[in-house]
């Protein structure tokens, strides 16, 4: 059985903002995993799901993303989840928008949301699926935690669906094939063309900085602190 786990912060305020797309992806497969309604345990709420053939556990930690671990290491104890067969959705910075990659182990990159799932679970021995919202563009207003805090833009928005279309399908490929086999078939896929990051680029020359309260509260990253590579 999977636990699958999709990060973000908790409330309407943080909901449309990129580093809240692993909760939208927990959210979309909610929807394709005929989930049982989601009900409130472990610091966050959580639903039992059908992935493809075999059953698993959704969960939306509610303790905000530095906290993360409170609730992923009850919730695997619970339900006799070893660490391996742990999903966790998160945005990655390192990764252009739209690009949705397989990864097993490693570091917490910098992200604070695995940062403290690593730390009370006690090992990095996990899944990721990566979702990439990219880096600021050049001529952003604000810090790394001022963009990941903020809401997609118009051109983001617009292409959502087939994103979270294709995290949902990462994590049925996994459930139904296993970790490596779902790995080399979903890295495989090539990366968005020049044409595409040029247009996402454009259409974000101005972006409208994070409000000062968001960037005070920097719930889940850690700007100065260098990312590490794949």
């Amino acid at each position: 059985m999977l636990l699958v786990v999709g990060l973000g912060n908790p409330g309407e305020k943080y909901a449309s903002h990129r580093h809240n797309v692993g909760f939208m992806a927990v959210e979309a497969l909610a929807a394709r995993a005929r989930a049982d309604a989601f009900r409130e345990k472990f610091s966050g709420m959580w639903s039992r799901a059908t992935l493809g053939d075999e059953p698993g556990v959704l969960l939306q930690p509610m303790t905000y993303m530095n906290e993360s671990g409170r609730s992923v290491q009850p919730a695997l104890a619970f339900f006799k989840i070893a660490p391996k067969e742990l999903v966790v959705i998160h945005d990655e910075l390192d990764l252009p928008f739209g690009d949705v990659r397989l990864k097993f182990g490693g570091g917490h990159a910098g992200h604070n949301g695995l940062r403290s799932i690593m730390s009370h679970v006690g090992t990095g021995d996990f899944a990721r699926v990566r979702v990439g919202v990219g880096r600021p563009p050049a001529g952003f207003r604000g810090e790394v935690a001022d963009y990941v805090l903020s809401p997609f833009d118009a051109v983001e928005r617009s292409r959502l669906p087939d994103i979270l279309k294709l995290v949902t399908d990462s994590v049925l490929e996994v459930a139904a094939r296993g970790f490596d086999a779902a790995m080399n078939v979903r890295n495989s896929r090539p990366k968005a063309g020049k044409k595409q990051a040029k247009e996402r680029s454009e259409a974000r020359m101005s972006p409208e900085p994070a409000n000062a309260k968001a960037a005070e509260d920097k719930p889940s990253v850690s700007p100065g602190e260098k990312r590490e590579g794949e």
